[in-house]
């Protein structure tokens, strides 16, 4: 970790290390919330806490679930109650920047509400998926299911990964982490051959009857 980037992250590790689950779901919360603080970090301090014996790794896990939601909810109702006009022209106060709302909302104009699922498994994207779902005004229930889903397995799968190698996450899991993402990505596009083969198969049928 260089200098600058150590000194920038160390009072936010140290913050979340003296904190134990509260540090945990509050660096959940805000990284939900579109505060920019990795989610990397987070959930693999949480890990290394876990492998400490100063938290359990259930109720990491738990912590880290509680301040995702939370913070999700507060990003879907900014979008929900703001709308567009307001993040494009306020939201640079608070960390979310023209570039990465565009990227999000490209991504949920895309694949619908199964970008709230497939987007919390993206890096950027995962942050402030939940502007553009409030802005479409997607039914908050489903909202949070689609979310919970998509972000148990991530979270719990950088806790484990915190858990098993700690301070040298950055050495061995980053490469990982990754090619992680191209399977993702893969997947995705899996999936959007899945519903194209779908729709001309069903309008085929159509044509039939």
């Amino acid at each position: 970790m260089s200098s600058l980037i150590e000194s920038i992250l160390r009072p936010i590790i140290d913050i979340i290390n003296s904190l134990g689950y509260f540090g945990v779901a509050g660096g959940m919360f805000f990284e939900s919330a579109c505060i920019p603080i990795p989610s990397e970090i987070i959930l693999t301090l949480g890990g290394n806490m876990v492998a400490k014996g100063l938290i359990t790794m259930l109720g990491a896990n738990i912590a880290a679930a509680i301040g995702s939601i939370l913070g999700s909810l507060l990003a879907y109702y900014v979008g929900f109650y703001g709308g567009r006009p307001f993040i494009l022209k306020f939201g640079k106060y608070f960390f979310v920047s023209e570039k990465h709302f565009y990227k999000a909302e490209n991504t949920f104009n895309k694949f619908g509400r199964s970008a709230v699922f497939f987007g919390r498994l993206l890096p950027v994207i995962r942050t402030f998926i939940s502007l553009p779902a409030g802005i479409a005004r997607m039914d908050v229930k489903r909202f949070l299911i689609y979310s919970i889903v998509g972000m148990l397995p991530w979270n719990f799968a950088l806790i484990y990964l915190g858990f098993n190698y700690g301070d040298k996450f950055a050495q061995i899991v980053e490469p990982i982490y990754k090619k992680f993402e191209y399977v993702v990505i893969g997947a995705i596009l899996l999936v959007i051959l899945y519903f194209v083969i779908k729709y001309f198969i069903n309008r085929e049928k159509a044509k039939s009857a």
